[in-house]
């Protein structure tokens, strides 16, 4: 029986998938960076022998031009533990800084999940028979509720 994995295997191999075995390749070679690098970039691309690497600050920039051979020497590395991600093309890194901050997006997403209810309650409840230590906070808690109601 064949399993799930089998079922990827033959997928990814054919043509129009082509684009997530590069990804897959480029997510391999971000793991195997420092820390301090994978922080800094926000994503990787490939064209005309090209390696693009996007960052998310200026100072990353600079870092990352000066450890190019450490860059290259994994690209070499790569292919020798995955056939598939075979980078021997690539001849030329660059670096630029993007707009795009995957940081950001994964906020905003964050935020607009965050539900809002109208408040039910119309604070009416009857506080007399009761302390004065309760009948303070139960004010308060009265004055909360007509806050919330908008």
């Amino acid at each position: 029986m064949k399993t799930i994995g089998n079922y990827f295997f033959a997928l990814t191999r054919q043509h129009q998938f082509a684009p997530f075995v590069k990804f897959s390749c480029y997510s391999k070679f971000i793991s195997l960076l420092p820390p301090r690098f994978k922080n800094a970039i926000n994503y990787i691309t490939a064209k005309n022998n090209t390696l693009l690497i996007a960052l998310s600050h200026p100072g990353f920039k600079i870092e990352i031009d000066n450890n190019r051979d450490l860059l290259k020497s994994l690209l070499k590395d790569i292919s020798k533990y995955d056939p598939l991600c075979n980078f021997s093309d690539i001849t030329k890194i660059t670096t630029f800084i993007s707009n795009f901050n995957i940081q950001n997006l994964q906020a905003e997403k964050q935020n607009e999940t965050i539900p809002y209810y109208e408040e039910l309650s119309s604070g009416q409840f009857d506080t007399e028979n009761i302390d004065d230590d309760l009948k303070a906070i139960f004010d308060k808690i009265k004055q909360d509720i007509k806050c919330n109601q908008r």
